[in-house]
């Protein structure tokens, strides 16, 4: 492992500032990502702050019934808050399927929406990555690309982003709180075009100190992810949905994926099509037809296609039904 030096600042101000001289500098919460990709020398700081020190673990409802999270709330706490568990369940249930017990005690609010893709060729430093190292290509078009995207890839990168939590944040309308500036979500993570390596709108040495929710949705609130077992997986297609109902028609329906794209997905579009309709197979095809525009297969992830449609109609009947 490469040699690193190593601070802990008590104060945001202190954390920023440490970074600010540093472009090899990089900050450590839960470690939870970050620790194994030095151990595979795909990613290499050569200098860490640790920011576990910093006030930001608190979960506060906001006037308005918003929510505000801070960074440093780890997984578990915040899927267990009775607050999120009643008014954002979709959240917890989405963090709930992701890693394991142990994971979720450990890894953080803002780890979580930065995790990298766990593409394998971009954790095997022999292997071309555009990612990890531009212009050397990427190996996973053509190659064993059985977990890679369907949606929003390029020739640069067809890797996909890994959180759940991202996922329900999405469809949640959450904004990303920084030390300098307030990002949307949907703003936060971008697709790979011909720069896969900049992930996130997020500038050197920007820290993320909180997440804020809108008040909270109306509806049935489901996450359906479908991998390859129980536990400790990433997902195949997650499906997340808030769907509200009225005199037994969609008054309006919300959808979120993961699993299919370089970030977290959503299509307005296909929310458009579902609302005021009544349930029927029919309507839930419609929606699954548009949110599949574009979709385009790798060979080994060509299954994901019919995967995205299935898992959406059964997260869909579920959600109407009653």
């Amino acid at each position: 492992m490469k040699a690193f030096t190593y601070e802990r600042p008590s104060h945001v101000a202190q954390a920023a500032q440490a970074t600010a001289s540093r472009p090899d500098a990089a900050f450590i919460g839960g470690g939870t990502n970050l620790l194994d990709l030095m151990k595979l020398d795909v990613e290499q700081p050569g200098h860490l702050v640790d920011v576990n020190r910093l006030p930001l673990d608190m979960i506060e409802v906001l006037p308005g019934d918003g929510l505000r999270i801070g960074a440093l709330v780890r997984n578990a706490a915040l899927a267990a808050d009775p607050h999120v568990r009643r008014h954002y369940a979709v959240l917890s249930r989405a963090l709930l399927s992701g890693a394991t017990g142990q994971l979720r005690n450990k890894a953080t609010t803002a780890g979580n929406l930065l995790q990298r893709t766990r593409c394998y060729y971009f954790t095997d430093i022999a292997k071309a990555c555009n990612k990890r190292a531009p212009g050397s290509g990427c190996d996973a078009i053509g190659g064993y690309n059985r977990i890679h995207a369907i949606l929003g890839a390029s020739a640069s990168c067809i890797a996909t982003h890994p959180s759940d939590m991202a996922v329900a944040m999405l469809l949640l309308d959450a904004v990303v709180e920084t030390d300098r500036r307030r990002i949307p979500v949907s703003e936060l993570h971008r697709l790979p075009g011909h720069t896969p390596q900049i992930e996130t709108s997020l500038q050197p040495g920007e820290l993320i100190v909180a997440v804020r929710l809108p008040s909270p949705l109306a509806g049935r609130h489901l996450y359906r992810k479908v991998r390859d077992r129980a536990s400790y997986a990433f997902a195949a297609v997650s499906v997340a949905a808030v769907v509200e109902m009225r005199h037994g028609r969609i008054a309006q329906a919300r959808l979120a994926f993961g699993g299919v794209a370089h970030r977290p997905w959503r299509d307005r579009e296909a929310e458009r099509l579902l609302a005021g309709e009544a349930p029927s197979r029919a309507v839930f095809e419609r929606a699954a037809d548009q949110v599949l525009t574009g979709a385009v297969g790798q060979g080994g992830n060509d299954y994901k296609i019919p995967l995205l449609r299935r898992t959406l109609v059964a997260t869909l009947r579920q959600a109407t039904e009653g």
